[in-house]
């Protein structure tokens, strides 16, 4: 190995450093294609002014060290947090995992992605961002205006987009079932990221705002819970990858997420039993699948539950294969991780027990013993 890369696989050279697995299991380090570490504290009081902007840092930096932890030494984070974020852990002055961030996500007027309260006029959103640590979106009533917030997403250090063109299941003004954005804004999007060598992704739960995405030209369906044949036709005619999130799914029914409206129940209702029905579909029409668990709150030690759902609906190797090299083709970095071999960053994990025999290894962070992050040990066998 040197300065991080894998350069040889087989026996250690002479004087290299050891370690002793002991029959152990080494996969390469875990990918979640969808984080928000900026929404580590509880939503509506980060929201409602009620937080310091020291305890929600700390909330922040406590999930990026969680997912180190489980085992995930790559995240793709889909809105919520701010380049300075990704600069000190990328500085290792935090512990965390190699960050990839959209900054804000572009949201239009009264969508998904607002979070103010009823009385709040919209120009009065970005009064609750923190420079230099979170900004969940920013809100576009037209194409001239989303190309704006496009553009300073990218001044802020973005290094893909993320829009939402439907409505979400954890919602402040908007309903599951709404299209938003039409598919000229879309594209307004498509353009400016195609122009800086990047790509959209899309927060896309109804068949007509994923249809109205692909045809716009973005790279990846978050969530997808109404995918059919007819729409993965499509994704796959225009190679449209799906990342489906079940994990966060599974915390609102059965944990709850701290302070977050208790009507938001009643939006999942049956959301679960699409997501699966949807991944079914997607899977059998060839779509590439990657694995995002989209955990919000306080609680997000259990990251690699995902892995284990996930394993559950396919195979624990399906699963492991999506939160490694598929996440990573997705996320456009398949060339330097997702796989153990030489020329790709020494990025690894190693299991306590094997996670293909029990999947309920994915789910617990203790039976990560040894997470290696650059070359670097950043969890050590205790």
């Amino acid at each position: 190995m040197n300065n991080g890369i894998i350069t040889a696989l087989g026996d250690a050279p002479a004087g290299a450093t050891t370690v002793d697995l002991d029959g152990r299991l080494v996969t390469p380090g875990l990918i979640d294609a969808h984080v928000h570490l900026g929404l580590s504290s509880p939503i509506r009081a980060q929201f409602g002014f009620e937080l310091s902007a020291a305890e929600i840092a700390a909330d922040i930096f406590a999930s990026a060290g969680f997912a180190l932890d489980a085992g995930f030494t790559t995240v793709r984070d889909t809105g919520g947090i701010d380049r300075g974020v990704v600069d000190v852990i990328a500085k290792g002055k935090v512990r965390g995992p190699h960050v990839l961030s959209c900054g804000p996500v572009q949201c239009q007027v009264g969508g998904h992605g607002y979070y103010g309260a009823d009385w709040e006029p919209t120009e009065l959103w970005t009064q609750h961002h923190i420079p230099g640590l979170c900004a969940l979106s920013l809100m576009s009533g037209n194409a001239d205006e989303l190309r704006k917030n496009v553009r300073e997403t990218f001044r802020r250090g973005a290094t893909f987009l993320k829009l939402c063109v439907t409505g979400g299941v954890v919602g402040g003004h908007d309903r599951l079932a709404d299209t938003q954005f039409t598919v000229e804004e879309i594209a307004v999007a498509v353009q400016e990221a195609a122009a800086r060598g990047t790509y959209v992704t899309v927060h896309a739960h109804g068949k007509e705002g994923i249809r109205n995405a692909v045809q716009a030209g973005v790279r990846c369906v978050e969530h997808g819970t109404d995918i059919d044949e007819q729409t993965a036709a499509l994704m796959l005619e225009h190679d449209v990858a799906m990342v489906p999130t079940f994990s966060v799914i599974d915390q609102l029914l059965n944990d709850g997420v701290a302070d977050v409206d208790p009507a938001t129940v009643e939006r999942v209702a049956g959301v679960r039993e699409r997501m699966a029905a949807a991944l079914e579909v997607a899977r059998a029409s060839g779509l590439r699948i990657g694995l995002g668990s989209d955990l919000i709150g306080p609680n997000q030690q259990r990251r690699g539950d995902e892995l284990r759902v996930r394993s559950e609906l396919e195979s624990p190797m399906q699963a492991l294969v999506s939160a490694t090299s598929v996440n990573a083709n997705i996320l456009g970095v398949g060339d330097t991780v997702g796989m153990v071999r030489v020329g790709m960053r020494a990025d690894l994990t190693v299991w306590q027990e094997d996670p293909l025999e029990d999947p309920d290894v994915f789910a617990d962070p203790e039976m990560a013993v040894l997470v290696v992050k650059s070359g670097t040990t950043a969890k050590d066998i205790r």
